[in-house]
């Protein structure tokens, strides 16, 4: 999945939720750009799988901006329309997350 999400990011085929943009907008640590997005998504890895989810499958991806800021992306796949849906974007609070990759329980 993660490759399909990075080839619609490169084809401009990426669709921000409402959601996603108010969260970026207003992340505790600062605003979250669109290109810290592509680049987080680009240097990306799946850290959790939500093949479930209604109406498409989603991700968790981990990455980080070219100023090593650490990013998740919560994104679905549109296979059918090539077309990545990002749901939200947040930095990972160290609270919540152990380097960024692993839940805290």
């Amino acid at each position: 999945m993660i490759n399909k999400i990075k080839e619609c990011f490169k084809a401009d085929r990426a669709l921000y939720t409402f959601h996603a943009k108010e969260e970026m907008r207003i992340e505790e640590s600062g605003i979250i750009k669109l290109a810290e997005v592509y680049d987080a998504v680009m240097d990306g890895i799946v850290i959790e799988d939500y093949p479930k989810t209604e109406p498409y499958a989603s991700c968790l991806i981990f990455g980080q901006t070219v100023n090593k800021r650490p990013l998740h992306v919560v994104c679905a796949l549109d296979a059918e329309d090539n077309l990545a849906i990002i749901i939200t974007v947040y930095e990972p609070s160290k609270d919540r997350w152990h380097g960024s990759v692993r839940r805290k329980r």
